[in-house]
Parts: structure tokens; C-alpha cells; sequence
């Protein structure tokens, strides 16, 4: 084989190495042709194709939220990214390191308006924290080193933790000096000590308080703290309706899940004094309904903030435990309860007790799906699990997530459980799986309707949708065949039409090794 002389591209991915970044999951075109080249040359880089741009995205997304670290994406120009973005939105709402390496014409070339020029700058600026497009070959390499440092760095707000790199092919194929040292990771900012003895005092003056825990502060070390707290003080822990990760099962930390509906919302808050945010935001309802408020604090309710997004907020929450003498206190852990199997014809109860009733231990569970994510409660009390949720509300987010969450960790068992409308966005997530022959149960939820939508119809007050309604929500005309389609990436499966052939084919996916589907019909 003969070897490329040392160019930018492979002056990136070595230092991209060098920082910790080890697997790309690329959808390449003729522009990123040199950085493909790169990874011959750099085997500490392992690189997985993905058919579409959001199954790129996705499963960078997942494979974040496991191990705290970037995966790096490769994207073709404006419209690879563009068709990226939904699943890079949610990523930025889950707070995910994660790096974006799109390619981009040469410079020279940028004024003559070719078919594939566009405005990447623009549509990059919708999700990323960090993103450069004027990249010269010798400047590539520290650049590649700053965006992984951007993608490490905890940011206020929904700013999230995403970077994208935009290199035009000149400073790919430009000569370099080599790579570079990675830069001094970056370290949470610590809450000042005056403010951890103001949440002490205030809290132990509340009589009804709740702490909202997000993003850093449901770490598992956090929890322990916030339990310890919880039981000195009586409050109450809550995380969002939709956390990135939290990991539960028996033995894990009790914490209560906010449900979806903002009168849910309230209802659960109603008489709390006081409400204390530890990497969170102020709750506020998924959509804007008239006659109801946006922000839902039930009256009364103080808000306080312990520690912002981007702070360390287990070293808050340790601190304010010592503050309030409460380092001895109990910790209230979810306790193991056996759940039987579920019998009969299949419906969102029983594949929900299935789902319980088989849950492997220490799987990975990501949810695309209402059906899905009404299994959380139960599998508190089934098996000790990671629970990755739809962060930013764009469907199409599980099985992406889970493919990088198989990648990250190719130990455990992972367990997709998808709608039928939202896995159809992505469904070309199945194609690696096989590939790269990837542990992952994917349940679907075929009941061949955009079911949310039904709820949010009725929701209006409209118990009898005309036609045109109707035939908005119905995706069973015609009906699609997820097994077949399944079996045609290469991904073996089944259909269950009861809860002992759900709990059958669940159990198997189990036992035999690489991907299989499950088509849960009802």
C-alpha cells in the first residue's frame, strides 16, 4: 500500500485520536474524500457507515450519553448536515459531546455556485456551541483539538455541548506540520459557598420543596447526595419528562419522573413551596395551550436555582448535604418486585408489563415513543438499566440512539422500544446493526397510527375527527411489514400479536447474539 503524504485530514484525525475521540459514524461524499483516505492512515479511529445522515447523528447522540465523551460524525456538505439536524437537536436538549466533521468545496471554489454550495455556517449555528468553517490545512489540526474541547465544556441553558468542524477540501488536502497535543479538558465551574449556604437555609425553612435534577445531577453520585438530602429535609426528586440518561433498577436512587401534560405537571406540583432547580430549568409545557400557562409553577411555589446547567452540581448537591447535616440519612432506593409475565392479545398494558417482565439486567433502554416510555415506571422494580430518552421531542430519535449506545457499550444488552410513525424517520438504523453486528432488540409499536396525535386531537375538545383528520393520523394504509423490511437489512424478527409471544421473542432476542426486531401488533 503506499501512504498519502501528511495532509490536514489526517493531521485532524490523528489529533482527534490523540483527544480521545475514537469512532466516526460517517454518511461521506466526494468532498470528505481525504479525511476517508485519513482513516487508513489512522487505525485509532474506527469508522462505521451509516445509510442516512440522522442515523449519523443519532447514534453519536447515544454513544455520548454512555460514555461522557464525542463521537465524531463525517456529513456531506449543507444538505448531509441538513439531514442530520432533527436528531443533532436533540442532542443539543440532552447536553451530548458530540463533534460534527462536515465537508465543504475548497475555497476557490465556493464563488462559482455549484450545485451542492450552500450556507453550512447557518444551519450549523442552529445546534452547535462551538463551529468553524475558515480552517487552513496547517490551522485543521488545533482546530479538530478546540472542537473537542467545546463538545467537554458544560455550557448555561439548552446551549448544549455540540461542535461542529466545517472543512473545505483545500485544508484537507493541504500540507501540514502533523497533529496536535490535546488540549487541558475543561472542569464544571463550582458554586460559590455563600449561595450552598442560602439554598440550605432557605430549604430548611420549606415545608414542601421539590429538587428538579437534570443532565449532571442525575449522576449517580448526585442522586446519592440529593436522596440523602431528601430524607432530612422531606424533599421531594423529580426529574424532567424526559431526562437524557438516568440509570434506575433495583438498587438505583429513587426519583420521580415529571409526566407530560402540563396539568399533569401541575398537579404533581401542587403545594409545593418551594422548587429547587440542580442542573435543570424551570419547568415549562411541551407545547403552548390555550388557557394554560407555559411556565408551570403551581401558585406560591418559590423557584430557586443550585446550580446552573453548565456547574458541578454533584459537588453542590455533596456540599449542601454536608451543609444540612444530612451526609448520614438514608438513601430511598427502588427495590426489586418480581413482575409476573403478562398473558393474552397485545395491547400498551401488557406490552408494557412484557417489557418489565424480560427486561435483561443492566440493558440499555431508548425510547422513541408515548408506548415506550410508559414502560419506566414498571422497569424500576424489574432490572438495573440505563434509560435514554427523547430529549428534544423529534421522532425518530431511538433507534439511531440506540445503535451508539451498542457501540459504546457492545457488553450490554440494548433494548429500542419505537413507535411505528417514528421509527419509519430512521428506520435505516437496522442496516448497521447488522453490519456491525450490534446487540439491540428493536421493539415496534405497530399500531399503525400517529397515536399522540390522536390525544392531542381530542385534547381540542374534538372527540369525532372528519376524514382529512384521520387519514393525517393512519399509517396503516397501506401496512408496512417491519419484519420484512427488518429481514432486508439483514436484521432477523418476528411478529407478536399476545403478550407470551411479545415475552417468547423478547427473551430470545436475548439469548442470540447481533440485532432482531419484534413487530408488536395491536
Amino acid at each position: 500500500m503506499t501512504h498519502a503524504t501528511a495532509n490536514g485530514a489526517t493531521a485532524l484525525l490523528e489529533t482527534l485520536v490523540h483527544s480521545g475521540v475514537e469512532l466516526c459514524i460517517a454518511n461521506p461524499g466526494t468532498s470528505e474524500m481525504h479525511l476517508v483516505q485519513a482513516l487508513d492512515q489512522v487505525p485509532g479511529m474506527r469508522p462505521v457507515l451509516a445509510l442516512f445522515e440522522g442515523v449519523c447523528t443519532g447514534a453519536a447522540d447515544g454513544y455520548g450519553r454512555m460514555l461522557g465523551k464525542p463521537a465524531a460524525t463525517l456529513l456531506h456538505l449543507g444538505p448531509g448536515l441538513a439531514n442530520g439536524i432533527a436528531n443533532l437537536h436533540n442532542a443539543r436538549k440532552a447536553g451530548t459531546p458530540l463533534l460534527n466533521i462536515v465537508g465543504n468545496h475548497p475555497h476557490f471554489h465556493m464563488g462559482v455556485d455549484a450545485p451542492l454550495t450552500s450556507d453550512i455556517d447557518t444551519l450549523a449555528r442552529n445546534f452547535s456551541v462551538w463551529s468553524k468553517s475558515c480552517s487552513t490545512s496547517t490551522s485543521l489540526a488545533q482546530d479538530g483539538a478546540d472542537a473537542v474541547t467545546a463538545t467537554l465544556r458544560a455550557n448555561p441553558g439548552a446551549q448544549g455541548q455540540i461542535a461542529t468542524l466545517i472543512v473545505g477540501a483545500d485544508a484537507a488536502w493541504g500540507e501540514t506540520e502533523g497533529p496536535v497535543a490535546p488540549n487541558a479538558r475543561p472542569q464544571r465551574p463550582l458554586v460559590d459557598e455563600g449561595h450552598i449556604e442560602t439554598v440550605a437555609t432557605r430549604m430548611m425553612a420549606g415545608k414542601r420543596i421539590v429538587l428538579l435534577l437534570e443532565q449532571h445531577a442525575l449522576n449517580p453520585q448526585a442522586l446519592e447526595a440529593a436522596s440523602r438530602i431528601g430524607s432530612k429535609t422531606g424533599a421531594r426528586l423529580m426529574s424532567s419528562t424526559f431526562p437524557a440518561r438516568i440509570d434506575g433498577g433495583p438498587g438505583a436512587v429513587q426519583v420521580e419522573r415529571m409526566p407530560y401534560f402540563p396539568e399533569q405537571i401541575l398537579e404533581s406540583l401542587n403545594g409545593t413551596d418551594l422548587l429547587v432547580l440542580v442542573g435543570a430549568q424551570a419547568p415549562a409545557s411541551f407545547f403552548a395551550y390555550q388557557n394554560q400557562p407555559s411556565l408551570l409553577l403551581p401558585p406560591g411555589c418559590a423557584l430557586l436555582t443550585l446550580a446552573r446547567i453548565e456547574e458541578d452540581a454533584i459537588d453542590a448537591l455533596q456540599r449542601l448535604a454536608e451543609r444540612l447535616g444530612a451526609q448520614q440519612h438514608d438513601v430511598r432506593r427502588f427495590e426489586r418486585v418480581a413482575i409476573p409475565k403478562p398473558q393474552g392479545s397485545l395491547n400498551t398494558r401488557n406490552i408494557t408489563q412484557a417489557i418489565a417482565a424480560c427486561l435483561p439486567e443492566g440493558a440499555i433502554v431508548a425510547t422513541d415513543s408515548g408506548g415506550g416510555n410508559l414502560a419506566y415506571p414498571i422497569c424500576q422494580q424489574s432490572a438495573p438499566h440505563s434509560w435514554l430518552s427523547l430529549t428534544g421531542g423529534s421522532i425518530g430519535q431511538g433507534g439511531p440512539v440506540a445503535t451508539g449506545a451498542a457501540l459504546a457499550c457492545p457488553q450490554r444488552p440494548v433494548l429500542a422500544l419505537l413507535g411505528d410513525g417514528g421509527a419509519a424517520y430512521t428506520i435505516q438504523c437496522l442496516w448497521t446493526q447488522a453490519r456491525e453486528n450490534l446487540n439491540v432488540t428493536t421493539v415496534i409499536y405497530a399500531n399503525r397510527q400517529y397515536n399522540i396525535l390522536n390525544a392531542e386531537y381530542a385534547r381540542l375538545g374534538i372527540t369525532d375527527p372528519g376524514p382529512a383528520a384521520t387519514s393525517l393520523f393512519d399509517i396503516g394504509n397501506p401496512e408496512i411489514d417491519w419484519v420484512a423490511m427488518a429481514a432486508s437489512m439483514g436484521v432477523p424478527g418476528a411478529k407478536a400479536s399476545t403478550a407470551e409471544e411479545l415475552c417468547a421473542l423478547l427473551q430470545r432476542s436475548v439469548r442470540e447474539p447481533g440485532p432482531f426486531l419484534i413487530q408488536a401488533q395491536y
